[in-house]
């Protein structure tokens, strides 16, 4: 006899024990042994540790068995237990490591592979490759694609998080945080006797009044400044969405501005002088135009589809100089300067700053960071085994992907969602947008150095995005870059990868509708295009989502910087807005209330939130 000493490691989160009854069986190349019950999984943080005994050597150690049997009082209960390793010493005292780090419901087998990462053509046990067949096989039957829209990424077919497996859930603080901050949002804002108010504001004062709650450093600063100029270009740099900007070397052709309108931005210079030195800028909210505009409150809302121009001033600070609320010029379509009224003026700012919030919402946020990053996980999830070097790598950057997916289609963006109620490219004007996005959606605007040259970027001052993403950029594709050397040593390794080619099949023909105008490859055939592809995947499910995703609270708590609606048209002449005009045209109280919950909610982190 021979005896294998086995630990199995419980994580150490809030619940990760169980009641379940818990069994281990070792495969080798030379056998297998016994279903061996596990004492004591109920323990969060617990390390057992037990003896396998065995009749003789198993050879080399391929796979770790575990299954799960529900505790008889708890058998309608789904207990589930998070197994972050097991351990096995051989007899021959060599270590075989067996990581897990997931979650088992009861009535559960998982097999799992020794930790070292190995490619399908490296592979030398028949065994080996039936069990990736065998998993891969059960991986499609859960993790199956649906069509969420036409014309849109294609998201998990999964009707509610309850249908989810356990490995992609919530673990049981987040979950719990999650609900809690969901419920009570409105209430720790104490604007919960508000979201019914039907009523519009009444002063800039009360809407300051009313918000006094949870403020940070930053939206108080924002609620100071958001009038200004130098702030209104300053957040088109740095703000929520730094990504519409671009440097603009003629005006396009259905913006005439002329040199008379911006002489006094320019202070006497001429705007082709300006042109050429690349100190004109340009935001198009182009994707607007024709969109439905949401009823709420029983109200016709209304959207612009503006084109604002931008000067570098010799400070370097960005500053708006013209501001055409529609596509279409016309006599009913003003040309808004910063020399008119003061609220012809700021109105037209508001106008783009609602629009911003559109693109910043549906475009940048929705579209290319979470059904981006469904795409990527769902089809990691079916097409590489745990044992998969690249499955190693990005596996945890898809934590809770799915769940907060699934949950934001139930309760922002379905029928009666916040946002679909709420906001004004709500209801059936979004999934117009959001098709018209997805139209001009490339893979170079999803690499950032690539983003940042196309859109003429590189030497603009003050571009921290810039500055720090690319930073990151660059520590993530190095990273990327030595682990895949490890496994692919040529190009030849990337080429014959058939796990990895069914991958990025699944990513150009389900996330990106097999457009080949998009850029997005069809296969690999070379180790710089993976090491490119995969930073671009882990930077937008991380880094670029952490941009545009964690300021909302700071930078759009305070509406009148980001409404998420206007119920009054866009003005098709000057000389006639006044401060009563602008609180007609704000969202009424409840609309606004609403609106601020929700970015309060996706802007909290949860406690058991891992930085990257």
């Amino acid at each position: 006899m021979v005896k294998y000493t086995v630990k199995v490691f419980t994580g150490e989160m809030l619940l990760a024990g169980t009641l379940n009854s818990v069994y281990v069986k070792l495969v080798g190349t030379k056998g297998e042994s016994k279903r061996v019950y596990i004492p004591k999984t109920a323990s969060q943080g617990s390390v057992i540790e037990l003896d396998v005994p065995c009749p003789s050597s198993l050879g080399h150690l391929e796979f770790v068995v575990l299954d799960t049997e529900p505790y008889a009082l708890l058998a309608y209960i789904n207990d589930v237990w998070f197994c972050s390793k097991v351990v096995v010493t051989t007899p021959e005292i060599n270590t075989a490591n067996f990581p897990c780090y997931r979650w088992i419901s009861g009535h559960e087998r998982l097999v799992f592979r020794e930790a070292t990462g190995k490619l399908i053509f490296n592979e030398t046990c028949p065994e080996a490759i039936e069990e990736r067949k065998k998993e891969l096989q059960s991986r499609h039957e859960v993790y199956r694609w649906s069509i969420y829209a036409e014309g849109l990424p294609q998201i998990m077919k999964v009707a509610s998080t309850s249908e989810l497996p356990a490995e992609v859930r919530f673990s049981f603080t987040k979950d719990l945080e999650f609900k809690f901050t969901a419920a009570k949002a409105l209430v720790q804002l104490n604007l919960a006797g508000l979201s019914t108010n039907k009523e519009q504001w009444k002063s800039l004062g009360e809407l300051s009044h009313v918000f006094n709650s949870r403020k940070t450093d930053v939206y108080d600063y924002v609620e100071k400044n958001w009038k200004k100029d130098e702030f209104f270009g300053y957040q088109l740099l740095n703000g929520l969405n730094p990504m519409m900007i671009h440097r603009c070397s003629k005006l396009p052709e259905n913006f005439p501005v002329t040199e008379d309108m911006v002489k006094a931005s320019l202070f006497g210079k001429s705007l082709e002088s300006e042109f050429q030195k690349g100190n004109i800028f340009l935001v198009d909210y182009k994707h607007l135009h024709g969109v439905t505009a949401n009823v709420i409150n029983r109200k016709r809302h209304f959207l612009a589809a503006p084109l604002c121009l931008l000067y570098m001033t010799p400070e370097d600070k960005l500053m708006p100089i013209a501001i055409q609320l529609k596509q279409e010029p016309g006599e009913d379509n003003p040309i808004f300067l910063p020399t008119d009224s003061e609220y012809d003026w700021l109105l037209a700012k508001i106008f783009v700053r609602n629009s911003d919030f559109a693109e910043h919402e549906l475009n940048f946020h929705l579209l290319r960071t979470h059904l981006l990053a469904e795409v990527f996980a769902v089809s990691t999830l079916r097409n590489l085994p745990m044992v998969h070097p690249i499955y190693k790598l990005l596996i945890s950057h898809f934590r809770y992907t799915l769940q907060i997916n699934t949950l934001a289609r139930q309760a922002l963006i379905s029928e009666k969602g916040v946002i679909t109620e709420n906001a004004g490219v709500g209801g059936p004007g979004m999934v117009e947008f959001l098709q018209k996005a997805m139209a001009s959606l490339t893979y170079s605007s999803l690499c950032l150095p690539e983003d940042i040259t196309g859109r003429g970027l590189e030497s603009i001052p003050n571009f921290f995005y810039r500055d720090d993403g690319l930073r990151l950029w660059d520590i993530v594709h190095r990273f990327v870059k030595k682990m895949i050397a490890h496994y692919y040593t040529c190009d030849s390794d990337v080429q014959k990868d058939s796990e990895l080619q069914n991958w990025i099949k699944e990513i150009f023909f389900h996330g990106f509708l097999a457009k080949t105008s998009t850029g997005i490859p069809q296969s690999f055939s070379s180790v710089t295009e993976l090491v490119k592809f995969l930073t671009m995947v882990i930077f937008t499910v991380s880094i670029q989502h952490a941009a545009v995703n964690n300021g909302q609270f700071d930078f759009g708590g305070w509406m009148p910087n980001f409404p998420i609606s206007l119920q009054q048209p866009p003005p098709t002449t000057k000389g006639q807005c006044t401060e009563s005009t602008m609180l007609k045209t704000f969202p009424d109280i409840n609309t606004t209330v609403n609106g601020m919950a929700v970015v309060y909610l996706l802007s909290t982190q949860s406690t058991d939130n891992v930085s990257i």
